[in-house]
């Protein structure tokens, strides 16, 4: 065979290997590219601009003033930050965006020219020093508008790897303005050069009024103001979890505001006292660049890869690390050397802004965006506008005011030479309180992340039982509708059984029937207790015929239970046949268990009328009594024509009464009622009071692969709900020797004993055993991607271009891929075994659903839930990516070996997995090896032909009919014994091709 194609790592070309290289994905680049124009355009301008007005301010004022501009530009900024929000609550924030720019360009414009017109020298100082404040402001909100439009385009897995591309524009323009406005002002003034920059901004704007045309539906058409009923509501569930996470956004952002700021004010002072202004100019421009270079290299291409690797918030905590602890640790030390004591100090405060600069433009301007993400998109720009833009403004003042203190402070009680080490150390505070901020906010960021998804569950472990039992009383003894108080008593039953008579007794009396019946029930579930004996026999005191039955006969038995010594002979006046039939049930079995010889005999010939009765509500009745018998004597003989009789809730008490009574010798109609619908929650039940007695049979049932597969599921499921530590061990063991649909179904029951509140966790051992577990499905996944894209070899060798082969192959393809789908689901189920039950439910909403936001929204949470070995493989495998990317990322990781095979050796492959494939694509693998004419082992054959599904062993036989005519006619009259009508048709079929006389004897 002759391929035109070598492996599946074909060439790319260069497009394709440079967005490789920069760990983009082709679907992201052309949105990336054109965010990275605009943004680069824009920060030109703005760098023209702001060096300018510098120029011009130094000029005016010199370096003094610097603090008092912090706290002045604070203000501005904060100002224009709230107009920026109300804008978004007025117009579509398509709009807002694309305009914002131009319209802050327009008083720029005036000023420069009203600066030009004005001879008076106050006024043209005091235009200066509002030019400078404006364009401060402008780069806040060129900032912020940048991170808002991002947040909108891209998803919370796509920003981890664009926007370190993106925010590197700012990089870039720093270099094209750095080496281009000393030109320029070789030329022309620098009012000129302001004009020229508003010109350059609006030329950004244009590009992003193409680009939010181009993507319009990826903003909001309304207005924030104008909100769906719907999402108002969800967002009043939001507000505290959400109010707690901006605040803290609102602290991160503003420390590292204030930690950059105060590092700017010590370099710059180190650097104007230790370097004359000749080398001050030099030293600026050489460490510019090596900065420049650094980042941009960063951003570029380590960036983004490093924070899908360890998550947003370890690269956050890299900055108040660094600049909070080891440099000025690294300072101290070099200080401790007498030689290095002169220069030790300069070149400590030179690594403290060079690992600010660059830790702070590459990787926390890269994460900036991703922390918005768990924000509802409705609401999220308004709430980045006010916390991001309001934080960097008052922060901005904040540092002002410190920095303006501390050198007031340390002229006064400080001595010079230690007076250089207090800004060090408010540095290392405003640093320690960062990091803390920052790991607060990663547990908020994935609880916020779970809230989105709106899934919880409620557990006794989060309910405090005294007032819990106090709100029951509430509602059960106010008005209002009898189904809440029920699903209240239901609730109650399931947090505290033990305490639920405690709080049910007193209310007896006042409560309706239906109510009354219910906590009778689950007090009676919860054990006897002969405290309660005499509120409960209040109601055998009531009235005649106030009471209703089934209610009496529930307190008739709680009461005759309850106490020690019971007079019986008064139950025998509840054997006349003017009593309802459940109170005589009640009371024969109730006599059947403690009573004399003679009271038995009576007690016995009541229940036998009653079993034999020709009305169902008869022998309903009677059956139910017998639950509480303890010798059924004479009684069994009804029991199998009982377990025949017409009526169905006949038939199901009889289930309930073999399981409370123990009747072994009846345990097998209890596993024959699991295969009909009808029976089969009753059947369930009675077999999960059998607890470990019925154990062996459930599993043999269970793990019979010739029975049906929905009754091997309830089977398992019914083995969940017993609660012994044996049945548990034996979901634990049958996990790990089973596959395929078994395995999913056995994860399934798992999970449900894992919903108990005494279970938060699995232990240490089972822990391994899943992780073990995982890494199994993820060596099949590598087999089931191998074969997929050695199939597609299909479309390309010349000798298969068959029509029928083809649509073979294509079928088997198809199901390979609804393969992976399984291992994938059975994947997040063994994930939901070791951490939160309800992160991973969101998670898995999420990462099912068609959206790519809600499948990056369910990969984050996996992100920063998860922390196996495995954790890398995992989400790629669940995201949206190539079958040769996953198996590459497989076959990177060890856990595969991916060589190109011939499609027969494929296929071989394949079939000596045969007990992990699903039953529909065993059978296309023997569909194909048939119409390919590929030869297969004899032993893979015969299990085929044993195969508990009709269409594989049908796939199986049509295989012979190709590859061995002899064994096929040998074997046909066995098959004509089959039991599945597909096969029987197609050994019919064969038998009239085929003359008798081939048959061998």
């Amino acid at each position: 065979m002759e391929l035109k194609k070598n492996s599946f790592a074909v060439n790319k070309g260069a497009l394709a290997r440079l967005l490789q290289w920069l760990n983009l994905r082709p679907e992201e680049g052309e949105r990336t590219w054109m965010m990275f124009a605009f943004y680069t355009t824009v920060s030109v301008g703005l760098r023209w601009a702001e060096d300018s007005t510098v120029a011009l301010f130094l000029d005016e004022y010199g370096a003094g003033p610097l603090p008092w501009m912090y706290i002045a530009s604070a203000v501005m900024s904060m100002a224009l930050v709230f107009v920026y929000s109300w804008l978004q609550k007025i117009f579509p924030l398509r709009w807002v965006i694309v305009a914002i720019a131009p319209c802050m360009v327009l008083p720029l414009i005036f000023i420069v020219s009203l600066r030009g017109g004005i001879h008076i020298s106050f006024l043209a100082v005091s235009l200066v020093f509002l030019l400078r404040l404006w364009v401060d402001a402008l780069y806040v909100i060129n900032d912020l508008n940048t991170s808002i439009i991002a947040n909108q385009l891209f998803n919370i897995r796509e920003i981890k790897r664009t926007y370190p591309l993106v925010s590197s524009g700012l990089l870039v323009a720093d270099v094209i303005s750095g080496f281009s406005l000393p030109w320029m002002v070789e030329f022309i003034k620098l009012e000129q050069v302001i004009l020229i920059a508003c010109a350059v901004i609006v030329l950004g704007t244009g590009i992003l009024f193409y680009l939010s045309h181009h993507y319009r539906a990826a903003f909001p058409d309304a207005p924030q103001r104008v909100i769906p009923n719907e999402q108002a509501n969800r967002h009043r569930r939001l507000q505290a979890p959400l109010k707690r996470y901006t605040w803290q956004l609102f602290a991160f952002i503003g420390l590292l505001q204030i930690i950059g700021l105060l590092v700017d004010f010590q370099y710059l002072s180190e650097l104007n006292v230790s370097l004359n202004s000749r080398d001050l100019a030099g030293f600026l421009g050489l460490f510019g660049g090596i900065v420049g270079l650094g980042e941009l290299i960063t951003q570029w291409f380590i960036s983004s890869r490093l924070t899908e690797r360890f998550g947003v918030f370890v690269m956050a905590a890299l900055l108040p690390i660094a600049v909070g602890f080891v440099l000025p640790g690294a300072i101290a030390l070099l200080n401790l050397v007498p030689a290095l004591q002169a220069q030790g100090f300069f070149w400590g405060l030179v690594g403290l802004k060079f690992s600010d600069e660059l830790l702070r433009y590459t990787f926390v301007v890269s994460s900036g965006p991703v922390l918005y993400q768990p924000i509802p998109e409705r609401i999220r720009s308004r709430t980045q506008t006010l916390s991001g833009g309001t934080a960097e403004a008052i922060a901005t003042g904040l540092a002002g005011i410190i920095i303006l203190v501390t050198l007031f402070v340390c002229n006064l009680f400080i001595p010079p030479e230690l007076q250089k080490w207090v800004l060090i150390g408010e540095t290392v505070i405003i640093a320690a309180a960062c990091l803390k901020v920052v790991l607060v906010l990663r547990s908020r960021y994935v609880d916020l992340l779970v809230f989105s998804a709106e899934r919880g569950e409620l557990s006794a472990a989060n309910v405090g039982l005294r007032f819990f039992h106090q709100g029951v009383v509430k509602a059960l003894s106010e008005k209002g509708n009898i189904a809440d108080k029920s699903s209240c008593i239901e609730l109650l039953a399931q947090i505290d059984p033990q305490g639920a008579a405690q709080v049910l007794a007193p209310l007896l009396v006042k409560l309706p029937s239906d109510l009354q019946r219910q906590s009778l029930e689950v007090m009676l579930i919860a054990d006897v207790n002969p405290i309660y004996g005499l509120e409960v026999r209040s109601l055998l005191e009531q009235p005649p015929r106030t009471v209703d039955p089934e209610v009496f006969a529930l307190a008739l038995r709680y009461v005759w239970l309850a106490e020690t010594n019971p007079n019986l002979s008064l139950l025998e006046e509840y054997l006349q046949p003017r009593h309802h039939s459940l109170i005589r049930a009640t009371a024969a079995a109730l006599i059947l268990r403690q009573g004399t010889p003679l009271q038995k005999i009576a007690a016995t010939k009541t229940m036998r009328r009653m079993l034999t009765h020709k009305q169902e509500r008869e022998r309903v009745n009677g059956v139910r009594a017998l639950r509480e018998a303890v010798y059924l004597q004479a009684l069994r003989i009804y029991i199998p024509k009982l377990l025949q009789d017409e009526s169905l809730r006949v038939r199901c008490a009889v289930l309930e009464m073999i399981a409370a009574t123990r009747l072994e010798e009846y345990y097998s109609a209890l596993l024959g009622a699991l295969y009909y619908k009808s029976t089969r929650n009753t059947a369930m039940g009675a077999l999960i009071k059998l607890e470990n007695d019925s154990l062996e049979m459930l599993l043999q049932l269970a793990t019979n692969i010739y029975k049906p597969e929905v009754v091997r599921m309830y089977a398992w499921r019914t083995i969940a709900q017993i609660s012994t530590l044996e049945a548990m061990e034996t979901l634990w063991l049958h996990l790990e020797i089973s596959w395929g649909a078994t395995r999913y179904h056995i994860l399934r029951s798992l999970l449900k004993i894992n919903k108990q509140p005494e279970i938060s966790s699995v232990d240490t051992f089972h822990h391994s055993q899943v992780e073990g577990l995982i890494e199994q499905e993820l060596k099949f996944l590598a087999e089931i991607y191998a074969a997929y894209l050695d199939f597609q070899q299909l479309q390309v060798i010349e000798n298969y271009e068959s029509d029928r082969i083809l649509v073979i192959g294509n079928l088997l393809q198809d199901a390979l891929k609804e393969l992976e789908m399984d291992v994938k689901e059975r994947l997040l189920l063994l994930l939901r075994l070791l951490y939160s039950p309800e992160k991973m439910q969101a998670a898995a909403f999420n990462i099912k659903s068609q959206s790519g936001a809600n499948l990056a929204q369910g990969l984050e949470i996996l992100d920063h839930t998860i922390n196996l070995p495995t954790k890398t493989i995992l989400l790629n495998i669940l995201d949206k990516r190539s079958l040769e990317e996953k198996l590459n990322c497989l076959v990177e990781a060890g856990l595969s070996q991916y060589q190109q095979m011939p499609v027969s050796d494929r296929l071989g492959r394949l079939l000596t997995l045969s007990r992990l494939l699903s039953d529909w694509s065993l059978a296309c693998c023997f569909h194909f090896a048939q119409v390919s004419r590929i030869r297969l082992n004899i032993q893979e054959i015969l299990v085929a032909l044993r195969h508990p599904t009709g269409f594989v062993r049908e796939a199986a036989i049509a295989y012979l009919s190709v590859a061995s005519r002899r064994v096929l006619l040998e074997l046909l009259p066995k098959l004509q014994q089959d039991t599945h009508p597909l096969v029987v048709a197609q050994v019919k079929a064969f038998m009239k091709k085929y003359p008798v006389k081939n048959y061998r004897k």
